[in-house]
């Protein structure tokens, strides 16, 4: 049989999770959506962010790499998507 290039397709659908931030935290983050919108012209609702900033936040993470590839696991960097949270 043909070994194929393509491997197996991961499951990229979204997982919804609600969230609680402390009131700080969400002050910021909506400072933060503000700031890239002045940067970048494009108007992005805070919530959004959460997950690209997570994406990056573990990517660059090199703790977490080095713990995830002793587990065998691979650390695969995303920095697209949606949150922390509090139950799942």
């Amino acid at each position: 049989m043909t070994k194929l290039k393509l491997g197996t397709i991961p499951d990229d659908k979204p997982v919804k999770l609600n969230i609680e931030l402390p009131a700080d935290i969400h002050r910021d983050l909506v400072a933060y959506a503000d700031a890239l919108a002045r940067e970048t012209g494009q108007k992005n609702e805070p919530a959004k962010l959460i997950a690209p900033m997570l994406a990056r936040f573990m990517a660059t993470d090199r703790g977490f790499a080095k713990a995830r590839k002793d587990s065998g696991r691979r650390v695969t960097p995303r920095v697209d998507g949606p949150s922390r949270s509090s139950g799942a």
